[in-house]
């Protein structure tokens, strides 16, 4: 009885053809690591339509009536604040230094080498800037 349980094992072993094996290899599929040149248009594609962000306006196109309007704004509180510094102080000598109040702020005029310095300071938070005018030779 052994011998019939034995026997197809036997035969099964004997039958089993010798077994065979290859080296495995890497393949990537970006051109870019070592893949196929031919699957860049491929991947560009895949990579478009899983793109989930619309392309946001750059901002060269601009509307000339904005910027019509934006400059004749400019241009019309340039001229009044001129009137108001012209009324206020008459002509203005940047040459010489100067401290002026205008409430919360203080203006200070320091004439230097490079140019002149306007400092401003506000008397309530302390915060202060600096613009520098540089000489026009």
């Amino acid at each position: 009885m052994r011998r019939l349980l034995f026997a197809p094992f036997v035969a099964v072993l004997l039958a089993a053809a010798p077994a065979e094996a290859q080296q495995l290899m890497y393949q990537p599929k970006n051109p870019a690591f070592g893949g196929f040149t031919t699957n860049y248009s491929w991947l560009v594609q895949s990579a478009q339509l899983q793109n989930r962000f619309e392309e946001e306006d750059d901002g060269f196109q601009r509307d000339p009536l904005a910027d019509f309007e934006t400059t004749l704004q400019r241009q019309i509180l340039n001229q009044l604040s001129r009137e108001l510094i012209s009324d206020r102080f008459g002509e203005l000598d940047l040459s010489q230094p100067g401290t002026f109040s205008f409430g919360d702020f203080q203006v200070e005029i320091i004439p230097g080498i490079d140019g002149v310095s306007v400092r401003v300071f506000n008397l309530l938070t302390g915060e202060e800037t600096v613009v520098t005018i540089p000489n026009s030779f």
